[in-house]
């Protein structure tokens, strides 16, 4: 899985669509294996996005959970402490 691509499921607020299609086009550049496609590829680049990011909005729209609803501001902290450990405190 890519780095990049965030868990998008069961935040508080709602993730928005730019969101979405931030992890989708994220997906995308890493499936195709091009950050900015040629000219000739960017119509099936982009289509593919726009895809991607629909399935995923269908997809978040249609799951259901129990568990409490996460914040933006938690999985950043617990991010930040996972990279601590990996990498080490900054000084």
């Amino acid at each position: 899985m890519c780095r990049n691509i965030r868990v998008l499921f069961n935040f508080d607020p709602p993730v928005t669509e730019e969101e979405i299609r931030a992890a989708a086009l994220q997906y995308v550049r890493k499936v195709s294996g091009f950050v900015k496609p040629s000219k000739g590829n960017e119509a099936a680049f982009a289509r593919a996005v726009e895809e991607v990011a629909a399935a995923s909005s269908q997809l978040l729209g249609s799951l259901e959970t129990t568990a409490a609803a996460r914040t933006r501001e938690e999985e950043a902290a617990k991010a930040k402490a996972k990279n601590e450990v990996r990498f080490g405190a900054k000084s």
